[in-house]
């Protein structure tokens, strides 16, 4: 896996990658220093050369000049690399959601390309509706359908158990 890019948008998608446990290589000609920071050894200040894609199989390009963008496209697709482009739909041979992790808690938007900019602002309101604390939140119903499905409780009673404790501490509103 290798992701090409800089700016806001690559340091993102890095963090994501990295985030589900990816270790890509990141070429950034102008890496700033959070993306070489976040690239740590995976960094080239280069934009790949053909043969080092022959190693790749799936490409992520954000936020790279659009003629340099296609061309990387052009020759990972001649390599049998599937390729996404951020934002550009014709360039792409997937779509990524967006993604917002809370611990154990993934929540993810996905516009299938139609609209980025709606999916960004969707994961931002998900993202308030959904602060970190609910990392903790899930740990504590992990452990009370653990203690109910020890003490022989059936899937209905402690689907309403969980419901009850989520209703009881409202955090849902």
């Amino acid at each position: 896996m290798a992701l090409v890019g800089q700016g806001p948008l690559a340091k993102r998608r890095l963090a994501q990658l990295l985030e589900g446990g990816a270790a890509p290589a990141v070429y950034s000609p102008e890496a700033d220093a959070e993306l070489a920071g976040l690239a740590g050894d995976g960094l080239r200040r280069a934009l790949p050369s053909p043969g080092e894609l022959d190693d790749v199989r799936v490409l992520f390009v954000v936020g790279i000049e659009d003629e340099a963008a296609a061309a990387l496209a052009r020759q990972a697709r001649e390599r049998g690399i599937l390729v996404n482009v951020e934002d550009v739909i014709p360039l792409c041979d997937f779509h990524s959601p967006s993604v917002i992790r809370r611990g154990d808690l993934l929540l993810t938007v996905s516009t299938g390309g139609k609209s980025p900019a709606l999916a960004q602002v969707l994961r931002e309101r998900l993202e308030t509706l959904f602060p970190a604390v609910w990392a903790d939140r899930l740990v504590e119903l992990a452990a009370l359908r653990d203690r109910l499905r020890g003490a022989g409780a059936k899937g209905p009673e402690v689907l309403r158990a969980c419901r009850d404790l989520i209703a009881a501490k409202g955090w849902l509103p």
